[in-house]
């Protein structure tokens, strides 16, 4: 049998390989494929994120995430944010970078500037422009403190100014006028006001009018109170356009120069609306006064003055005089208190030391009108939950009962807060109401005062 080729010895045409073009074809296609499908797939995802994704609702933790800065602080930022003033929250709060404001919140902010300074247009042409009314301010004056017999003159001159609005002379400002004259019968009071200066003004001061109180509301005449002053000047430079109104509402830069001039030009005692009077002025041992907001506890120096009460015995004081002389020297429209508490503060710093007792005037110490700062005010109108709390009011009724002559209230804080039955505020104001079951009836959170 003869011998086979070495080439059949190990291959048949049997076992011959298929060719290997395809499958290398198919190796080097699939990343190919591999990437495409990628593509695809990213391409997808990021029309569903773009376009589909809004549509659907959120779940709770991802709208909670994004609302982060409206989300109710936690229990530690509440506490530490009750220990702090308002000026320390706002340096905490302001020490992230906001996120920037939806445009309706843009759009109601630069509303309210323009509603302000359409106000305050508003009240220079009403304040500014003489009216029959304006006209009689000074004859009116003069029947109020210098009546004609039988009537009894005045014992003392008390002035208020009120340029708000007349709804907003509610049920808390006659209160302050009771406990006025519950401890000055024989006084005369002055408000200063264009909108009360009517009839439903004369409605609202009825009450006192109809039991021989002595109150009138007058539309202010700038013009002769700061006659001879060196605001007179000022005053024709508001009229020809020259001064400008500034962003704080003018009535309450207009109503710290009109008790200057007021005083300035009678002489008396000026109270603000939110004043609650406590004791008689006539034991305050000092014929010109005005009131510290604050002073330092290690030298026992005041720091800050306050213009809401102020006493100068006689007209023509040559420290209000200065005070007027500082408003028109240094108004500024748009400074919360710079023509005001800062005002009076910065003048009598001056002077401290070597004029004040020329002047012969008195700084009393922050209890005599003073005796709860703004920022602790809500805690008075509270009124006691248990037997702890109720000891603690009766003890601050006591102690400003005992050593203060008035109250400020600080309406700028306390407007919206309602007067509790049982308050320290409920409580004072109880004790020197003349028309108490009338008039505290429906001012008092909870049962009227019997």
């Amino acid at each position: 049998m003869a011998t086979p080729p070495a080439a059949t010895l190990f291959f048949s045409p049997a076992m011959t390989p298929a060719p290997r073009k395809p499958l290398l074809l198919l190796s080097l296609s699939l990343p190919v494929l591999l990437l495409l499908f990628s593509l695809v797939f990213l391409l997808s995802h990021t029309t569903f994120s773009l376009l589909l994704c809004p549509l659907l609702p959120q779940s709770p933790s991802r709208s909670a995430n994004a609302t982060t800065t409206t989300s109710p602080p936690s229990a530690a930022a509440t506490s530490l944010d009750a220990s702090m003033d308002k000026t320390l929250r706002a340096f905490h709060l302001s020490s992230s970078p906001p996120s920037p404001p939806p445009l309706v919140v843009v759009k109601t902010t630069n509303s309210k500037k323009a509603s302000t300074k359409k106000r305050n247009k508003s009240l220079v042409k009403l304040l500014l422009r003489q009216t029959p009314r304006t006209r009689r301010f000074a004859s009116r004056a003069a029947e109020l403190f210098a009546p004609q017999p039988p009537a009894r003159p005045c014992a003392r001159r008390f002035f208020m100014t009120w340029l708000s609005p007349l709804e907003q002379f509610g049920s808390r400002e006659p209160l302050v006028l009771e406990t006025l004259f519950r401890w000055h019968p024989d006084a005369c009071v002055l408000i200063a006001s264009d909108t009360m200066d009517s009839p439903d003004g004369a409605t609202k001061l009825s009450p006192f009018a109809d039991r021989g109180f002595r109150v009138a509301a007058l539309s202010p005449d700038l013009a002769h109170l700061l006659a001879g002053t060196p605001a007179e000047p000022w005053l024709a430079s508001v009229r020809r356009g020259e001064v400008s109104p500034g962003s704080v509402p003018l009535g309450q830069n207009l109503s710290n120069l009109l008790r200057l001039a007021l005083l300035y030009k009678y002489g008396g005692v000026y109270l603000d609306a939110d004043v609650v009077v406590l004791r008689p002025f006539m034991e305050l041992g000092a014929r010109n006064a005005i009131g510290a907001q604050a002073v330092d506890a290690a030298t026992g120096e005041w720091t800050r003055l306050n213009n809401a009460v102020m006493v100068f015995d006689r007209p023509g004081h040559p420290l209000l005089r200065e005070f007027i002389a500082e408003f028109a020297a240094t108004f500024d429209g748009s400074k919360w208190g710079h023509n005001g508490p800062y005002l009076v503060s910065r003048v009598v710093a001056r002077l401290r030391g070597r004029m004040m007792p020329w002047l012969g005037v008195t700084v009393l110490p922050p209890r005599a009108f003073y005796p709860v700062d703004w920022n602790r005010i809500g805690g008075l109108f509270v009124s006691p939950k248990d037997r702890k709390g109720e000891k603690w009011v009766k003890a601050k009724v006591d102690s400003i009962k005992g050593k203060s002559f008035g109250i400020h209230l600080w309406n700028r804080e306390s407007r919206g807060m309602e007067v509790e039955e049982g308050s320290v505020i409920g409580r004072l104001i109880a004790d020197s109401c003349l028309f108490c079951n009338s008039s505290m009836q429906g001012y008092l959170k909870g049962k009227s005062v019997s």
